[in-house]
């Protein structure tokens, strides 16, 4: 697949860096020299020094012979303008980056298609929608929903008391019959290794499992798992940046109540009056007095979203040593969500992650509808929309020759979510989420082709 990337910064790096370690053909263009220098040298793509709005560049690009133009620079002006300029020139499909989120709730009454924009993604928005999902369900350490909550993916370590610890998938079936869940991805405790679970997996002590699960479903896996659903209402957040005020603004709406916490008086006077509902207290967060006259006791979530992702991790530990139930970081350094079970915050997040599985859906050959990679885990959750020509159509589960080293976590059919197993038949229409390893992704597109 032949895509270009316009933009070299975090997000569009991070991106070519996945798109290139799958051998697509990537062609990146940036006016900064140094932002290409570094990707020359570390990825096996093109690099072209340039602005990405000028016609001369694209063509340099070749544009006219492009399946994918992803417009991801800082400036939103220039990301709309190069996506318009490359449908007009013969590419295929175009996402631009944007940071008011205005756009995205208002793209089909615009119709930003007919100018040549297929999609908006907005990493900021994509981080504050990922962080009150989490807040929902508090237990659990990550969480994707298909279609509205018709089917959720949900991650959580396993504890000594859970239920199924030391039975196989085979006997928790056995054991629980009623069950609406299916076991996708396991990492044993201490362990880099990621698991396609079978019936004689076992489950163990520490193992972060992920499951796919009904919407009410979801009380049961809390049953069986041992964890209780807190009550999340009152939240700290910290750091006035674009993903906090969204947070603050969304959380606002759903009745939490919210303190934020940002360090520079003028951007806290502003936060303060965009968002009449939320408490803004000017002062450093760092500052564990100032954390505590603000009552960090009492809050069931502290959610840190400076720019400093150090900053971050230490301000959620501290909330956390204080008795906060769910403690949410944003973090730069891809590294360190290796480190977030083993020093005690509950979840970190990268918006970079966020919006390259964003925008991954579109490189994934078939229907592809949803797509998410999982936290610190080397595998990718697909929703796949089948259609009367696919291979799988009208196909029993268990008479598919899929690979071992993937699984179906369920389908959506009529908008409903069903744990579908080996007996049941795929229909036209039907949205299939599957979990696959790198290795078994090429076999399951040529079988939702």
């Amino acid at each position: 697949m032949k895509i270009i990337i316009a933009g070299a910064g975090e997000v569009g790096f991070h991106l070519a860096k996945l798109l290139s370690f799958e051998s697509q053909d990537i062609t990146l263009i940036d006016p900064d020299r140094e932002s290409l220098a570094s990707a020359d040298s570390h990825l096996d793509i093109r690099v072209i020094k340039g602005d990405a709005t000028s016609i001369a560049v694209l063509k340099e690009a070749k544009v006219d012979d492009t399946d994918l133009v992803v417009a991801v620079t800082s400036s939103e002006t220039t990301n709309i303008t190069v996506c318009v300029l490359a449908k007009q020139l013969g590419a295929a499909k175009t996402i631009a980056r944007i940071s008011n989120t205005e756009f995205i709730e208002n793209k089909d009454e615009v119709g930003f298609t007919k100018f040549g924009i297929d999609e908006l993604i907005s990493p900021e928005s994509l981080a504050a929608n990922e962080i009150e999902l989490l807040l929902n369900q508090s237990a659990f350490n990550d969480t994707y929903e298909f279609d509205d909550g018709a089917l959720t993916m949900i991650g959580l370590s396993l504890s000594r008391t859970t239920a199924f610890v030391g039975k196989t998938v085979s006997e928790v079936g056995e054991v629980y019959p009623d069950l609406k869940y299916m076991p996708i991805a396991i990492q044993r405790y201490g362990t880099q290794y990621t698991i396609i679970p079978r019936g004689d997996t076992l489950f163990k002590e520490g193992d972060q499992v992920y499951f796919t699960t009904t919407s009410d479903g979801v009380d049961q896996i809390y049953e069986l798992s041992g964890k209780v659903r807190e009550e999340i209402k009152n939240v700290m957040i910290l750091g006035g940046s674009k993903i906090g005020c969204k947070t603050a603004k969304d959380l606002c709406k759903n009745k939490f109540n919210v303190k934020l916490v940002e360090s520079d008086k003028e951007k806290a006077y502003e936060i303060a009056d965009d968002n009449p509902r939320c408490l803004v207290i000017n002062g450093d967060g760092r500052n564990v007095d100032l954390l505590q006259e603000e009552s960090i006791q009492d809050m069931d979530a502290f959610i840190s979203v400076t720019g400093n992702s150090e900053t971050n991790i230490m301000s959620c530990l501290v909330a956390k040593s204080k008795g906060v139930k769910k403690a949410i970081a944003l973090v730069e350094n891809m590294d360190y969500f290796q480190l977030s079970q083993s020093i005690g915050i509950d979840t970190l997040i990268n918006k970079k992650l966020l919006a390259a599985n964003n925008i991954f859906r579109y490189v994934r050959k078939g229907e592809v509808v949803a797509m998410t990679k999982l936290n610190n885990m080397n595998v990718e959750l697909l929703e796949f929309l089948v259609s009367q020509d696919s291979m799988v159509c009208n196909e029993i589960i268990r008479e598919i020759d899929f690979p071992r080293s993937a699984i179906i976590g369920g389908v959506i059919r009529n908008n409903e979510g069903i744990i579908a197993l080996g007996d049941f038949r795929i229909q036209s229409g039907d949205r299939i989420v599957v979990c696959c390893l790198p290795q078994s992704i090429a076999k399951v597109e040529k079988l939702f082709v």
